[in-house]
């Protein structure tokens, strides 16, 4: 097939999704052209590894200041401020002038994400004769409704109240304007089938907010049948369980900590779970992984020190790491005595939970944090609903050799039945073509 694949971020290791599907879909033989942003020197470079892989990218730059005009026009529209957040006039004139130079034709569009959506909307994506595959990968107003209960970052709570309302009309619209729309759970598929249910009625878009709508779809409005489920996988090439040795009492939580979610994750972690861990184990170290964490996060590792009196003659720096960005996430995980995920909100699969049981990592993690996966508490990993109970699990698979290495071996192996990303582009596959066969 010859498939026009745009993400409005570059795919990199950090954004799996689109990052293993389009490198997938290459090296089964698919013409993929990929349509993206990219906002720094690291990025571009990754721009260029895919090229190397036989995938043709077409690219603009982001900058921060059209980023901030682009939600600065949206503020007094219907428009959330993520859709408009990453769209790139360059990046609309350089797909423009591919399509008028080489009459481009494709047998299927992808967009990724609420951000690219927009794309899709206009000239000359709409143009195309193409059927339209929107991956929403995640339902954003369902998970802002958790944020707005328990965020526990102000930008979190700020961005929930102003964005919440209009994402949900939104998400209801676009869910009616392509050929078939993709999310990562079957969580998320319910939230987007019930905005639609609840909505009954089109969000009105005017040209002069920049997202006249000129392609019908063949899709029936409401249509919920529309909605499918493509999961997340975990690269079993990359991931794998360690050949030395792991280091003691060693705990680590992972993921991109300028992310809401993940910063009251962190928190709910040193806050409220490690104390209790530490007034029976003072000498657990905790490993906070991932880009850009906040002031608020980072104050932590000064703040930790006195949460406890067992902890007062213990040296600070063994106890809490926060990283900040780290160039290979797999020694931290290979290296740690057990994975934790006290995920309190979320939308969509935890690709942190994942990660971990690729590399045999014993996981605990919060109910919400494997709510799209078939999991089995006590056979692939531990669950726990409070701090308390966190805490306990923590102590216990810390005194547990065993167990540490059954749950460890469990949880690889349930990936590589459930999880492979090979088995997921065959999957993706299968949509593109039904897909095609229902609008032609």
């Amino acid at each position: 097939m010859h498939i026009l694949f745009l993400v409005p971020y570059t795919p990199t290791l950090i954004r799996t999704r689109p990052y293993n599907l389009v490198r997938g879909l290459a090296r089964r033989g698919h013409a993929v052209t990929l349509a993206t942003l990219w906002e720094n020197e690291m990025e571009r470079a990754a721009l260029v590894q895919l090229e190397r892989e036989g995938i043709r990218v077409l690219s603009a730059r982001l900058t921060k200041p059209r980023a901030f005009w682009n939600m600065l026009r949206a503020l007094p529209t219907a428009i959330p401020l993520q859709a408009t957040y990453c769209y790139q006039p360059q990046l609309v004139k350089r797909l423009l002038d591919e399509f008028q130079v080489s009459g481009f034709k494709f047998d299927v569009v992808h967009i990724e994400h609420l951000r690219g959506a927009r794309y899709a909307l206009q000239s000359p994506i709409s143009n195309l004769q193409s059927p339209i595959v929107w991956d929403s990968v995640d339902c954003i107003s369902h998970l802002f409704e958790q944020a707005a209960r328990y965020s526990r970052s102000p930008f979190g709570r700020i961005v929930t109240r102003l964005e919440l309302p209009r994402t949900r009309r939104y998400e209801a619209y676009l869910v009616n304007q392509f050929d078939r729309v993709l999310v990562t759970s079957p969580v998320d598929k319910r939230a987007l089938e019930n905005l639609v249910a609840v909505s009954g009625q089109r969000l009105g878009l005017s040209v002069a907010e920049g997202s006249a709508i000129s392609r019908q779809p063949s899709a029936v409005v409401g249509r919920r049948s529309s909605v499918e489920v493509l999961p997340n996988g975990v690269d079993l090439d990359y991931f794998t369980p360690p050949t030395a040795p792991r280091d003691p009492a060693t705990i680590v939580f992972t993921g991109k900590m300028s992310y809401h979610a993940n910063v009251t994750a962190a928190l709910h972690l040193i806050n409220d779970i490690m104390p209790r861990v530490w007034s029976v184990r003072p000498n657990v170290r905790v490993n906070i992984v991932g880009h850009n964490p906040p002031h608020q996060l980072r104050n932590t590792q000064h703040v930790s020190r006195n949460t406890h009196h067992a902890l007062r003659n213990t040296p600070h720096a063994s106890r809490i790491t926060i990283t900040g960005s780290v160039p290979d996430l797999r020694p931290y995980l290979q290296r740690a005595t057990l994975a934790v995920a006290p995920i309190l909100y979320g939308a969509g699969i935890q690709n942190k939970v994942l990660e971990a049981m690729a590399c045999a990592t014993p996981v605990i993690a919060s109910p919400q944090a494997v709510s799209a996966l078939q999991v089995v508490d006590g056979e692939h990993l531990l669950l726990s609903r409070d701090a308390e109970s966190f805490a306990h699990q923590i102590l216990r698979l810390l005194d547990d050799t065993s167990l540490r290495e059954r749950l460890g071996k469990a949880g690889r192996t349930f990936v590589e039945a459930n999880h492979d990303w090979g088995k997921i582009v065959e999957r993706l596959e299968e949509i593109y073509r039904n897909t095609i066969n229902h609008t032609t």
